[in-house]
């Protein structure tokens, strides 16, 4: 649950060079009970897999993200992956000693990008051979996990050294320390949550709302006619404002020169402030690359997130065994502090070794991937044990 936007990242010298690889399932059945056939994403890893495959970190990314989590596709490619602050030799999350993985969601919001592989409403259904649309089954965060499972499993690992992800990554995260406590020894949930409650649920409403009404989105059905690119750029701009927070926005206001009565927008009603212009014209481009009903649901999952995705939040918890490390955003107004804190104190509470430290920062909830090297020397820490 989360947008990248282009801030500055301080990429390393020297990044991995990466490739992005292909897992397929013939089948493969949602926690809802429907089945669907031909199942890809793409996955990528940073390090060795050791000898006794146990030194695998699985990394569960974030909303609008994918498995580029570390590293370069090409020495030329502008930027690395997300979390390359923290992924690499000798950093953090030490790929000398660690196999770090990553995989791409089912029904990725970046279907158009070809550095996404990705099945979802957009892919075509093998019985129909037209694209699903919304006969594709609803997802969970427990079908991203039995998804990223059955890789592991593929590659004959059995348990994880840990399990990391900001964002709808951590509640992947969350969702695989609960439902697999087998599994999970250590995990580390990044500005996430543990389930959405009401005000989360109505508030992610928004994301979707702009698509639905517009009228190219005909209920879904629209992989033969226009796609519904204005409510999806809505959709993103109201997921990049959710991700900051007013002290961003204005200091980008400030350096646009932003007027509240700016001559033109005074005199015509069309005419738009050169924020909301600026804003606009970011979520126009990425729009490019996405798809509308895979952003639905995306949505959709993150509503239906409850640790365990059983009858309540505490027996869901419950269930983890895991060595816990929260790292929530002080000041991040998409998943607030209260979040990661109200978790955290029910694992302690569950005599569960469980540890909370906040992200300072101006950037929100993006505090999460754009300042997460703030606390690397804590990640380490806590891979160590």
């Amino acid at each position: 649950m989360l947008v990248v936007i282009a801030l500055s990242m301080h990429a390393q010298a020297q990044s991995l060079l990466v490739e992005k690889q292909r897992f397929e399932m013939p089948s493969f059945t949602f926690f809802n009970g429907k089945t669907i056939s031909n199942v890809t994403v793409g996955w990528e890893s940073y390090g060795e897999l050791n000898a006794a495959k146990d030194n695998v970190i699985l990394i569960t990314h974030y909303f609008t993200g994918n498995s580029h989590a570390a590293g370069k596709y090409h020495p030329d490619d502008p930027a690395p992956g997300y979390w390359d602050a923290i992924i690499g030799p000798g950093k953090a999350i030490d790929t000398d000693r660690f196999f770090v993985i990553s995989v791409d969601s089912l029904a990725n919001l970046g279907v158009h990008d070809p550095k996404v592989i990705t099945t979802g409403p957009a892919s075509i259904n093998p019985t129909t051979g037209k694209p699903y649309g919304l006969a594709f089954p609803v997802i969970t965060m427990r079908d991203l996990v039995n998804v990223q499972k059955a890789l592991l499993e593929s590659l004959g690992i059995q348990q994880l050294y840990a399990v990391a992800g900001p964002s709808m990554g951590s509640m992947q995260a969350i969702e695989w320390a609960s439902a697999y406590p087998a599994w999970i020894p250590r995990l580390i949930s990044v500005i996430g949550a543990a389930h959405a409650d009401a005000w989360t649920t109505t508030f992610l409403e928004r994301w979707a709302l702009p698509i639905k009404i517009d009228p190219n989105w005909q209920k879904g059905d629209y992989y033969e006619s226009q796609p519904p690119l204005a409510g999806l750029t809505a959709a993103l701009m109201f997921i990049t404002q959710d991700a900051l927070t007013p002290a961003y926005f204005n200091q980008q206001g400030e350096t646009l020169k932003h007027q509240s009565l700016a001559p033109d927008v005074l005199n015509d009603i069309n005419a738009e402030h050169v924020i909301t212009a600026w804003l606009r014209k970011r979520a126009e481009a990425r729009a490019q690359s996405m798809d509308a009903n895979h952003l639905l649901y995306l949505v959709r999952a993150c509503q239906l997130f409850l640790t365990g995705q059983g009858q309540d939040l505490a027996t869901g918890l419950a269930r983890i065994q895991a060595k816990t490390l929260f790292i929530p955003a002080t000041d991040d107004l998409l998943l607030m502090p209260y979040h990661a804190r109200e978790a955290h104190q029910s694992l302690v509470a569950n005599q569960s070794d469980s540890q909370y430290v906040e992200l300072q920062g101006d950037l929100g909830h993006l505090e999460g991937v754009i300042g997460i090297a703030k606390h690397a020397e804590t990640i380490r820490q806590f891979l160590q044990d």
